[in-house]
């Protein structure tokens, strides 16, 4: 144990306490004099001046210094983190098991939270809204259902909708086209596409009745086509006249000159975390780049970097919304979908039109 007069920011455990490392939970913990109290590594309170702290072996050898348990991290039982995730597993079985029937009030009064206070909880831990995270929940028990059920019916009532007319409110916009449509794989669907060059190699483009649905960038222009087709298994593909090929010549402009955007529609389906993270892309400036971990904290939901990445791997259209402009926190580039060498040169033509615009 390090008495307060010793330079503790010499100690490797204190780069530890500044990081809050949870990893380091339980190896050794820490007390501030001016508090009295003593806390695990990752403490969420504010950092302390590091002439009053000392650090302790144990919980027995800091109480035995005259320290007493921090409440806010409570290091020697359950951190309050690992509670409030129980709590947020508990009310996410609870809003599955509710269907349609989800009330706020309900769930935050099963887990002894106020509704306010619960709320804010579970979307920090989440990402998602408690109503949110239940129409993902329907609408992902809706698809599933879909494929395995005898009937519509019976799938949407398996899937939680309580009433046909709330389903059928809700549906094409859950699935991106009718339940008959979807359950047949999308087979009544047309998507219009061609395949064309820009600088960056084959681009195809692809669009429904609602806009743009994919542009998809690569070396191989039949492997592009293969690609939507895995996309759209059931859809009926059809290749673009004259007049589509002056949509694709816009698409091809957004690649050539990122920085101008698309002045066209575009038809988005994900779950509800990826349309938040494509949301929050779309929202980074031509020439600006953020990390994984920024846009996580922005949807709400630090804990979720890798599946901020994952949101991001799944984007079908390239540019369109922006995933190249998601770094590492190093700055390093990786995970682009369409390759490292395009990301960087989408950025680099970024930055170029940023500095002659200067």
């Amino acid at each position: 144990m390090k008495s307060p007069s010793a330079d503790i920011t010499q100690d490797p455990r204190w780069a530890i306490i500044v990081a809050r490392d949870k990893a380091a939970d339980g190896s050794f913990w820490y007390s501030v004099a001016t508090t009295g109290v003593f806390c695990r590594p990752s403490c969420p309170s504010r950092l302390a001046n590091p002439k009053n702290v000392r650090l302790h072996d144990s919980i027995g050898a800091a109480e035995a210094a005259g320290f007493r348990a921090c409440r806010r991290c409570n290091p020697g039982g359950i951190s309050i983190e690992a509670a409030n995730n129980a709590i947020v597993a508990k009310a996410c079985k609870l809003i599955d098991e509710a269907g349609e029937a989800f009330s706020l009030a309900k769930v935050a009064e099963s887990v002894e939270l106020s509704p306010h206070y619960f709320h804010r909880l579970f979307k920090r831990a989440t990402g998602l809204t408690p109503k949110a995270y239940a129409v993902a929940g329907r609408s992902a028990r809706l698809r599933d259902g879909l494929a395995t059920a005898a009937t519509v019916t019976e799938a949407f009532h398996e899937a939680g909708f309580g009433s046909n007319g709330r389903f059928y409110e809700v549906s094409t916009g859950v699935l991106g086209m009718s339940p008959t449509h979807y359950r047949a794989g999308g087979a009544q669907e047309v998507l219009t596409f061609a395949v064309g060059q820009c600088s960056l190699g084959a681009i195809l483009v692809a669009s429904s009745a609602k806009g743009v649905a994919a542009i998809l960038l690569g070396d191989d222009p039949q492997r592009l086509v293969r690609d939507l087709e895995d996309r759209f298994p059931r859809a009926r593909l059809v290749g673009g006249d004259a007049a589509y090929e002056q949509l694709v010549a816009q698409v091809v402009g957004l690649v050539e000159a990122p920085a101008h955007g698309l002045a066209l529609p575009l038809d988005v389906r994900g779950t509800a975390f990826q349309q938040r993270v494509w949301l929050a892309l779309r929202e980074i400036p031509a020439g600006k780049t953020e990390t994984y971990s920024s846009i996580a904290a922005k949807i709400g939901s630090p804990q979720s970097v890798r599946a901020v990445a994952g949101a991001c791997a799944a984007n079908a259209h390239a540019v369109a919304i922006p995933c190249h402009r998601v770094v590492r926190n190093d700055g390093g580039l990786s995970g682009y979908r369409w390759g490292v060498e395009r990301k960087r040169e989408l950025i680099d033509r970024e930055h170029r039109a940023q500095d002659q615009a200067a």
